[in-house]
């Protein structure tokens, strides 16, 4: 039963007169025929709770994302689920993220550095996503090694995100612009109200020094690069050698995967997940260059 249609039959008798209350109890001959009677509904089940709607946010039964306890959790769901669709559609150049299994308010990734300053970087990071989302503050995200940045904090790690998102604006910002933030530090410097001073008066003052830093910085993460994630997750992101009997295979899957005949009308086609990556280097690439014939 709708608990917004309940009514008691107790309010009911309420508004009838004292008097026909009597003769109700009484002789229900002599009850005078009321020119409209009111229909009663049945009686509200045990178990039915009444869902209102409350007078005041103080009093609201609201859980803290802003939706109602009942669904919240499934709208929260919902919303992480839509934001990472939103993030595999704009395919951000050299960013590759991954929902933890443990938990979908934490994504695991990982960004390539074509060119710049910071070429040849490979940064793994960890977005916190605030179980509010989307009406509380904006994602945290945090490398796994700090890097030499002006922007990113040398003890933590963490990533100044608040300079692009001071607040959080519910179906305006998403988690794919942190992401696009995040990579765009790298080839465009920015020094105002640093996390790492040293950094942003060494850009300033010291180009080549900050240079030499920064190159050291890219080395030291590249020498972690294989090392096992902090978080013991089976979908962390992880890097491991180069070895011929597992990659040579899955290279060449790659390296020869071809479009099927039924399919040529299609403009997209199946995506298999895979990468490949050099041996010896960071620098990833799709398939080999084929000379045409003259």
């Amino acid at each position: 039963m709708n608990p917004f249609w309940s009514m008691s039959t107790s309010s009911v008798r309420k508004q009838r007169p004292e008097a026909e209350e009597k003769t109700l109890s009484g002789d229900l001959r002599t009850s005078p025929l009321r020119a409209s009677t009111k229909k009663q509904l049945p009686s509200i089940p045990k178990n039915a709770v009444p869902i209102t709607k409350p007078a005041s946010p103080a009093t609201s039964s609201q859980s803290t994302n802003g939706t109602h306890a009942s669904y919240g959790p499934f709208y929260l769901e919902y919303s992480l689920l839509a934001e990472f669709t939103l993030v595999v559609k704009q395919k951000l150049p050299g960013v590759y993220v991954q929902p933890s299994y443990q938990s979908a308010l934490m994504w695991f990734g990982v960004i390539f550095i074509r060119h710049g300053l910071y070429q040849d970087g490979v940064f793994k990071f960890t977005v916190y996503i605030p179980d509010n989302y989307p009406d509380g503050d904006c994602p945290r995200l945090v490398f796994d090694l700090p890097v030499f940045h002006p922007l990113v904090d040398p003890l933590s790690g963490e990533l100044d995100v608040k300079r692009a998102f001071a607040k959080w604006r519910r179906n305006h910002n998403h988690i794919w612009q942190v992401l696009m933030y995040a990579r765009r530090v790298f080839y465009k410097i920015d020094t105002t109200n640093p996390l790492n001073p040293e950094a942003a008066v060494l850009y300033e003052k010291d180009i080549q020094l900050f240079k030499s830093k920064v190159v050291d910085s890219v080395k030291l993460c590249s020498s972690h690069l294989f090392d096992q994630p902090k978080i013991e997750d089976p979908y962390a992101i992880i890097f491991s050698p180069w070895n011929p009997a597992i990659h040579d295979e899955a290279r060449e899957k790659m390296l020869t995967q071809k479009k099927k005949p039924e399919d040529q009308h299609c403009k997209s086609m199946h995506v298999s997940g895979l990468s490949w990556v050099k041996p010896g280097s960071v620098q990833p690439f799709s398939k080999e260059e084929k000379t045409m014939p003259t």
